[in-house]
């Protein structure tokens, strides 16, 4: 058996979610291979190849590759197909938008955000917002998964001597092109792969209160800003700081929550945080429920009181 890893990258360096997609396709037994598609990629190639663990990287290097857009990759995964027996890619954005359309194209199923590897044919995946937990067992010849990063340690960046090996790119399929493209930049830690991760809801109150009440705490602990739904349909925060079923699951080493009642939606995206503090004046707030420590106050004095004591 041997799986392939599909990287997700900038071209230039390997993002984090690859290195926990990894430790689940080592999981899976055998040889573990990552494909590096993209468009003056070597860079992330050569950083691919020092992931532990990794056997082989494969780069293709074409200029329709550069965007990464389903069509293409798609394209390019199904060309290396028939040599794997496991195809795994992050459970982000990216991987939802390609790893559909591979399964459909090889007509197996596809086994969505696998949280543990059982055998190589049988994975557990979280379901009804992670208030129970599937076993999915596959006979499909080839297994198309997508991986819940925050379900897997990720392996160490450094430390592997895997071979690069050049490959063909597939054709263009020429069904699509990029318009644009626009990113929020920030001098904090990305959200999803940040250590601490600080959380506003709609106890805030509004925008103003938000950037007053959560950013100096975040200031403080190096921390990502995140918000519950509520706080984002609200405007208090961004969309892409959605934390949650519907946002983006995240599993720090620290998690705050300010104002967040804890709606199950909500817990399903940072249950699995290894420490997890809750602020918040309802002292019945489901929050508390997962909480590993709790404080029943009025958060607009007792967060400034915790900043002014870190």
């Amino acid at each position: 058996m041997t799986a392939l890893v599909i990287a997700e990258h900038d071209n230039q360096a390997v993002k984090a979610a690859t290195l926990n997609t990894v430790a689940a396709a080592a999981a899976c037994g055998g040889e573990v291979h990552v494909l590096v598609a993209g468009h003056g990629c070597a860079g992330a190639a050569q950083a691919a190849a020092r992931i532990a663990g990794v056997a082989r990287v494969l780069c293709a290097d074409a200029p329709h590759l550069g965007d990464q857009l389903a069509e293409n990759l798609a394209a390019q995964i199904l060309a290396l197909a028939p040599a794997y027996s496991h195809i795994l890619a992050p459970a982000t954005a990216s991987g939802k938008n390609v790893m559909p359309r591979v399964a459909a194209q090889l007509d197996v199923m596809q086994v969505s955000d696998i949280i543990h590897v059982l055998a190589p044919d049988t994975f557990d995946r979280p379901i009804y917002a992670g208030n129970a937990i599937a076993t999915v067992q596959s006979s499909d010849p080839v297994k198309v998964i997508t991986v819940r990063t925050t379900g897997f340690d990720p392996v160490a960046a450094d430390g592997g001597s895997a071979a690069v090996d050049n490959v063909d790119a597939a054709p263009d399929a020429g069904r699509s092109r990029l318009v644009g493209r626009e990113q929020t930049k920030s001098e904090r830690p990305e959200l999803g792969g940040a250590k601490i991760v600080v959380s506003g809801g709609r106890g805030l109150g509004s925008k103003e209160n938000f950037d007053a009440v959560m950013t100096p705490l975040a200031d403080k602990l190096g921390a990502a800003l995140g918000a519950s739904r509520a706080a984002v349909d609200a405007g208090y925060a961004p969309n892409d700081w959605q934390v949650g079923q519907t946002g983006k699951i995240v599993a720090p080493q620290l998690y705050v929550a300010v104002g967040i009642s804890g709606a199950i939606q909500h817990l399903a995206g940072m249950k699995d945080s290894k420490v997890i503090v809750a602020i918040n004046k309802d002292e019945e707030a489901p929050i508390f429920g997962v909480a590993d420590y709790g404080l029943v106050a009025d958060l607009f004095s007792a967060v400034p009181d915790m900043v002014s004591q870190l």
